[in-house]
């Protein structure tokens, strides 16, 4: 299957995930994951994060947000790319 962004794993739980600006905004659909994860921003610019039954949130520079497992979820492009810190 191929993921519409780069992955690197960088230690036990930890992973660094990169969506370049040129990403068909298609691609980012509504998906769950199998465990809770941890996430931090490290690089956004205007991309958003919508959980199942909620308003989209911007994801701002070093701000942190959790995803419940088997919630559903996706993110909304946003300018330039985005590199998030995952914790799973």
């Amino acid at each position: 299957m191929k993921y519409p962004f780069r992955e690197m794993n960088i230690g036990d739980k930890f992973y660094i995930r990169e969506f370049d600006e040129n990403v068909d905004p298609s691609e980012l659909i509504w998906h769950q994951d199998k465990e809770d994860r941890k996430i931090e921003i490290l690089e956004s610019n205007g991309w958003k994060i919508q959980l199942d039954d909620e308003l989209p949130i911007l994801l701002e520079d070093g701000s942190t947000h959790s995803i419940p497992a088997f919630k559903f979820h996706r993110v909304i492009k946003g300018n330039g790319k985005l590199i998030i810190l995952i914790e799973k």
